[in-house]
């Protein structure tokens, strides 16, 4: 991965600050991933720290990017560990990593423009929107301190509102009001405004962390194979394939290099495939190139991507801190309401986002087609199949979205007039 005479510069103290800056940039959508999903936190910083070091031997150290835990996979990851359990769950996601893996190939042979043409912004913008918003009852339910499916009542409605209102509002208002390095750690600081609410309202129960050890390997999982969760897992990769192109030429436009070319798109899809399958093996979330990351590099000018594997080699560290596991295992649910409803809409407005800067016309009869059937059957809970090959949610929503962009005559309906052609 690196010649003799670079190793020096992994040894640099500043290089190594740098890194363990990035990754307190990333720390908070990184942990919020495995605590809304019910995977072990620990588990998903020593995966997130094997993945961006996966990355970056197949793209030889070259790209300044941090891999951790994908938001695209979070619903999906929910409704198959309440119906399959983790080690299938883990099954399905190393399914995923495959088809990443299998995407990176079609680009290498027939270049980067074929993940646009397999999937154009009329199916990619409505799957995005679904996995948004199909859990949207799920981040109000724990908001209220409900469970997820509002079935119990897990802690007061007064309290419970109290806190997640204040992380979420802490989180608006250093999004939008922050300067800097504080929006990047909107989520973080919302996080931590939320918990500190939450400690005279009693929500907060210290008893995992007194049991905990300080130091203790993370709880892995290993997979289980599972058909239906595969199945089910399967079509949830095609959208943040798309989002990885994108973070691709934005991480390239803030260093000035054109990765696209060098180290190539199929390098760092083969990365992140091979990144999120190896997390799978451990029972983490997927991984993926993180924007707050990006943001960080962007501002601090740290475009040295020995930075990464600095930031890489701490979160495993880190993974191995039963206390620090314990204490992020302690941070009431809804606190994770609040943040969740911001979350799920944020992810849904990237996906009209992608419509509009696509300039589609959804009037169109073949793109309201395509949209309206994507997001009916993704939200609406549409079921195709049973028992092991059973389609459902998001992964119908995309496979629906596909078929119907290959067999529906023409290409995407564009918008002609006005300032939308411009």
């Amino acid at each position: 991965m690196t010649t003799p005479s670079e190793f020096p510069g992994f040894l640099n103290s500043k290089t190594a600050i740098s890194g363990a800056q990035m990754l307190f940039v990333a720390f908070g959508a990184l942990v919020l991933v495995p605590l809304l999903t019910g995977l072990d936190p620990s588990v998903a910083l020593f995966t997130a720290g094997l993945g961006t070091l996966v990355f970056h031997s197949i793209t030889k150290v070259s790209v300044p990017v941090f891999l951790a835990s994908s938001f695209a996979f979070i619903a999906p990851i929910h409704v198959s560990v309440q119906q399959w359990g983790i080690p299938a769950t883990m099954s399905g996601l190393m399914a995923a990593g495959v088809a990443y893996i299998i995407l990176s190939q079609i680009v290498r042979i027939y270049g980067a423009n074929a993940l646009q043409r397999i999937l154009p912004a009329i199916v990619v913008g409505p799957v995005i929107m679904v996995i948004g918003l199909a859990l949207a009852p799920v981040a109000v339910n724990m908001a209220l301190g409900l469970s997820g499916d509002g079935a119990h009542e897990l802690h007061p409605n007064t309290s419970a509102l109290i806190a997640s209102m204040t992380a979420l509002l802490v989180t608006l208002a250093l999004a939008v009001f922050g300067q800097g390095f504080f929006r990047l750690l909107s989520i973080l600081g919302g996080v931590v405004a939320g918990y500190l609410v939450a400690l005279p309202l009693g929500l907060v129960d210290f008893s995992p962390i007194g049991e905990a050890a300080w130091v203790a390997a993370p709880a892995f999982v290993m997979p289980e194979f599972h058909w239906q969760a595969i199945l089910f897992m399967l079509p949830v990769a095609l959208a943040p394939a798309i989002e990885h192109l994108g973070d691709m030429v934005a991480i390239g436009q803030i260093t000035g290099k054109n990765y696209i070319k060098k180290p190539g798109l199929h390098r760092t899809l083969l990365g992140d495939g091979l990144a999120t399958s190896t997390a799978a093996a451990f029972g983490g979330p997927p991984n993926t190139t993180y924007s707050e990351v990006t943001g960080a590099v962007m501002l601090t000018r740290s475009f040295n991507p020995k930075i990464m594997v600095w930031a890489a080699i701490i979160a495993i560290c880190l993974a191995f801190a039963g206390k620090l596991g314990a204490l992020l295992q302690t941070i009431p649910s809804p606190v994770m309401g609040g943040i969740m409803t911001l979350l799920f809409g944020s992810i849904a407005i990237v996906g009209m986002n992608t419509l509009t800067r696509a300039h589609l016309d959804l009037t169109a009869p073949r793109n309201l087609c395509i949209a309206s059937l994507i997001l009916v059957f993704g939200i609406g809970g549409m079921q195709i199949g049973g028992g092991a090959f059973m389609l459902q949610g998001v992964g119908l929503a995309a496979v629906v979205g596909i078929l119907l962009n290959l067999i529906l005559p023409g290409a995407p309906v564009v918008k002609t007039t006005g300032a939308d052609h411009s």
